[in-house]
């Protein structure tokens, strides 16, 4: 699998080079800082969400982007994710801290061409039970856009990757990474864009628990 990172820039300015035309299967971007209003995008005032889809259907690649989305006020982190020229779906971020953005409403597991695509949401990578969720659910590779990163990214990605066996591709302001399921970053660049190639693969293990005192005595 070829991934591109895309740590600056949006849908909307990013035009490959004819040499690294169609070359990704996966395009991940960091975060959009300006917000994307809904209101506005149905309005056709705004065409965010389809440069994303167009951007999906020009490189032939499954597209995924960090923004703030707006609903009539209601601010929240988000992911857009396009593949094929169509918006497939816009995931939010679960776990709102401080109150800065509201919190979202459901994970999702994306089914795409080149697999199953869980998508981490910023800062949802703080929180491991919704990496758990995801792998749980089947993700052959997750995705994490972020923002500006501050030194414990690389610690949660090699620690989430290694514990739920998935491995965990990670794109942020000026740093991307890919977290593999041993534990290790397999992949890291300062670099903008930049494309990796690497295989995903899971890791399974038959765990066996002994309790005490779990099921009541007849």
């Amino acid at each position: 699998m070829r991934i591109r990172f895309i740590g600056k820039g949006t849908p909307l300015s990013f035009s490959a080079t004819e040499g690294e035309e169609k070359n990704a299967d996966v395009t991940l971007f960091g975060f959009y800082d300006e917000e994307v209003s809904y209101e506005r995008e149905l309005k056709g005032e705004t065409r965010f969400f389809e440069s994303v889809a167009r951007l999906s259907k020009t490189q032939q690649s499954v597209v995924a982007c960090g923004c703030i989305t707006d609903t009539k006020g209601l601010k929240r982190k988000s992911v857009a994710v396009a593949e094929n020229g169509r918006l497939i779906g816009v995931s939010d971020m679960l776990n709102a801290v401080d109150g800065a953005y509201a919190s979202g409403a459901a994970l999702r597991v994306y089914e795409t061409g080149v697999g199953r695509m869980g998508v981490v949401v910023s800062d949802d990578l703080r929180f491991p039970e919704v990496i758990k969720s995801l792998a749980v659910c089947g993700s052959d590779f997750i995705v994490c856009p972020f923002g500006r990163m501050d030194g414990i990214q690389s610690v949660l990605l090699r620690a989430h990757a290694y514990c739920y066996g998935v491995p965990i591709y990670f794109c942020a302001d000026g740093y991307c990474m890919i977290a593999d399921v041993s534990g290790e970053i397999v992949f890291a660049s300062p670099q903008s864009p930049v494309t990796a190639e690497y295989l995903p693969r899971k890791e399974y293990h038959l765990v066996e628990t002994r309790r005490r005192g779990f099921y009541k005595a007849r």
